[in-house]
């Protein structure tokens, strides 16, 4: 039988009681600290994942295959009066003719033409419009190769597949082989991918046109948006009446952040096309219908940013007889500034990365052209990554992947842009 008295006994139980509890406690923070950061390692797996499938199909479609020819600008072919409809093609075919003469009969002959774009008749009348003297000469010029050699050169492509699954005959792969010997075939910066607009044929493809369509649009978007959402923001933050009113605005600006974006596009659609008549895939509709869209995110992030200001601030400027607007504009509205900047760059951000509004307001259109102005057709660089996606040439695959890493690097620069800005004009208190 213990003799020991309870008040003896009584400490060293709690004592247990309390290591027990403390052991049971680091455990789980043991736990929490363990699912945190394989949260962490997963995300970074899967981000890491996505990256390196993107950028392991897009690079290569910065290089595109090009194929020298001994060019003769035959001036039986080029008429001086009418260069612009000159038959280039011609010219092109008696290269690739006098380069492999052994070549006869229709088919093989249409064969032995596939190998060089069709966008090579263009580059030479580029050539003699821009120099009508080289007519008459023999020239050494580079002409972009066909999307599929161009695949077949980047190994897209297997070459030694068998003849009834492969997408060359044995007489191409020879005739690539022998200009591939002779060193006349041969990968180039893709200059085209950044200079050209849409095209059906991969290898005359480019961005150009919806990053001026992105442009434009987000333009409009700006414009229209930041201001706006500055002043609104302002009003209901420094002067409006705290009232029922002022609440249910607010509520409602907060639930217009969270409308599916396809949404603003039926009202764009409903309003500005088929009301008010505006055109079709003009950025000027693009801007508005992503100005309506970037509005709240714009309204919350400003007034998240003018209430951080300190009460302390106000009262000091009221306090040396300061009026109201004096005291927002001089010394409240700076202070809040970088936080407004901010979201109006991470609002530019989502609407440069969006494309269901617009595929409601026409911009999914086939266009060529590059846009010059704000009522120009045009479309926008998700909507151009959505079409290429769809289209089904292996070469678009990594025109696709490409123009998503043009899409990644301006949005990183738009957010670091963001951060810059808020450490410049941040000041601590």
């Amino acid at each position: 039988m213990n003799n020991k008295p309870i008040s003896d006994k009584l400490p060293n139980r709690a004592q247990q009681i309390v290591d027990r509890s403390l052991a049971k406690r680091y455990r789980a923070e043991r736990c929490f600290k363990f699912y945190g950061i394989s949260a962490i390692a997963l995300s970074l797996m899967f981000l890491s994942l996505l990256f390196i499938n993107i950028i392991s199909k897009g690079y290569t479609a910065f290089q595109q295959t090009f194929v020298e020819l001994d060019i003769f600008f035959d001036p039986g072919i080029l008429n001086q009066e009418a260069l612009v409809k000159a038959d280039y093609g011609a010219i092109v075919k008696n290269a690739l003719q006098a380069m492999f003469p052994d070549v006869q009969g229709r088919a093989d002959k249409r064969m032995l033409y596939g190998l060089v774009s069709s966008g090579a008749t263009y580059q030479l009348r580029d050539m003699v419009l821009k120099k009508p003297e080289i007519i008459g000469k023999k020239l050494s010029v580079w002409v972009p190769a066909d999307d599929d050699i161009d695949m077949l050169i980047k190994g897209h492509i297997k070459k030694d597949a068998p003849e009834s699954e492969s997408r060359f005959s044995r007489k191409q792969l020879d005739w690539i082989d022998r200009l591939t010997a002779a060193g006349k075939v041969q990968k180039k910066f893709n200059r085209t991918f950044f200079t050209a607009g849409d095209s059906r044929e991969p290898e005359q493809a480019g961005i150009r046109g919806a990053v001026m369509g992105s442009f434009f649009t987000l333009l409009i978007t700006l414009v229209l948006s930041f201001p706006t959402g500055v002043a609104t923001a302002v009003y209901l933050e420094e002067f409006a009446p705290k009232n029922r009113w002022t609440d249910l605005i607010e509520i409602n600006i907060n639930n217009l952040a969270a409308v599916p974006s396809i949404v603003f596009g039926l009202l764009g659609l409903a309003v500005f096309l088929n009301f008010f008549g505006l055109p079709r895939s003009a950025p000027l509709v693009g801007g508005l219908v992503l100005s309506l869209m970037t509005l709240p995110t714009i309204i919350i992030a400003g007034s998240s940013a003018l209430k951080a200001v300190p009460p302390s601030i106000r009262e000091a400027a009221l306090g040396v007889g300061a009026s109201q607007m004096q005291m927002v504009a001089h010394h409240v509205l700076p202070l809040a500034l970088p936080g407004m900047l901010t979201g109006a760059i991470i609002g530019m951000a989502r609407a440069l990365g969006e494309s269901a509004p617009l595929l409601m307001i026409g911009m999914v259109a086939f266009i060529v052209d590059i846009p010059a102005g704000f009522n120009d057709p045009a479309t926008v660089l998700p909507v151009q990554i959505y079409l290429w996606a769809d289209s089904p040439e292996r070469a678009f695959v990594e025109r696709t992947s490409a123009a998503i890493i043009v899409l990644l690097a301006f949005l990183c620069i738009m957010n670091a842009g963001a951060i810059i800005l808020r450490k410049h004009f941040e000041r601590r208190w």
